[in-house]
């Protein structure tokens, strides 16, 4: 299965990741790729999240 969040916000050693459908989860950042930003799209695949191909820091 593969899913699509969005970064909301990220505090601390956390950060809040948003669904399509809108639920909200907090993740820990050592989850998450490094680079992440507010904003950023992340696609979670076989474990493991990703930046979106098309993403970049601002």
């Amino acid at each position: 299965m593969t899913f699509t969040r969005t970064v909301i916000e990220i505090c601390g050693d956390y950060a809040l990741l948003e669904s399509e459908a809108g639920t909200q989860t907090e993740v820990a950042l050592a989850l998450l790729p490094e680079g992440i930003f507010e904003g950023a799209k992340l696609i979670f695949e076989d474990f493991v999240y990703r930046l979106a191909p098309d993403q970049s820091p601002r």
